[in-house]
């Protein structure tokens, strides 16, 4: 019986998740606040402290497309595409810089499946953002003036909003879209096997970046049941940013 993931079949050919590495391609909205440092804290593993910045948070919608060495996914877009927001902490680890996230929600399986694999915490979730087109007046442009929503529906009601209005193009893009993710690994115990929980440093190879363009932002974080998520509603939003990012996503490391 052969495969990356179960089911593990005769052929190989039936995992949820194909082998490493993984492509990706995507649109990104990212809006950097400032969220209670002892909230952050509180969900942060020994080893990794809050970096001592005004900026200490963000939170991402994404839009992806993916795709194995065999780029097969890229002939089916059901199976190649998905919507992505993640919550990411601006830590340190061992003197180093680097993102930790408690909180992801994705719209399709094959992604939740593989965080998991990660050691993200990935959870369901509905996400859109605004899209930019070449043309039109239902477009939003990646210019000055140029409006980008964002949300995020978690069991059935809105859980975060963001927005950005475009005022220019950014230096540089955001310092914590650069940090390396320190996840953590975690299988409960079953029976006599022990629970592990292996803190790991994600690998990524081919990483670009488009046109960074930056200008003010909104963000809300509602309170919903069943997820502890308001703790980081934020304290003060900074800028927000729209880009293209593309990785190449590897198998990781110990941190």
């Amino acid at each position: 019986m052969r495969g990356y993931t179960a089911p593990l079949t005769p052929e190989g050919r039936s995992s949820i998740v194909p082998p490493p590495p993984w492509h990706f391609s995507g649109e990104m909205l990212w809006i950097s606040y400032r969220a209670d440092p002892d909230a952050c804290r509180a969900l942060l593993p020994a080893g990794l402290t809050l970096a001592d910045r005004e900026a200490n948070a963000a939170i991402v919608f994404c839009e992806w497309q993916w795709c194995g060495d065999d780029e097969a996914e890229l002939h089916d877009p059901e199976r190649g595409q998905f919507r992505e927001a993640l919550i990411t902490l601006d830590c340190e680890y061992a003197g180093r810089p680097v993102a930790r996230v408690p909180y992801a929600w994705v719209d399709s399986v094959v992604p939740l499946v593989r965080g998991l694999l990660q050691g993200l915490p990935k959870l369901p979730g509905a996400v859109h953002l605004t899209r930019a087109y070449e043309v039109g007046r239902a477009s939003s442009r990646k210019a000055p003036g140029g409006r980008f929503n964002a949300t995020l529906t978690a069991q059935g009601r809105r859980l975060l909003t963001g927005a950005v209005e475009i005022s220019g193009r950014a230096a540089a893009p955001p310092a914590l879209a650069t940090q390396p993710f320190v996840h953590t690994r975690h299988l409960p115990g079953w029976g006599a096997l022990p629970e592990q929980n292996d803190l790991v440093r994600s690998k990524v190879s081919g990483v670009e970046f488009g046109a960074v363009w930056h200008g003010r932002a909104k963000l809300d974080v509602a309170d919903v049941e069943g997820l502890e998520v308001a703790a980081l509603a934020p304290l003060d939003v900074l800028d927000g940013y729209v880009f293209a990012y593309a990785e190449t996503l590897e198998p990781g490391g110990p941190a």
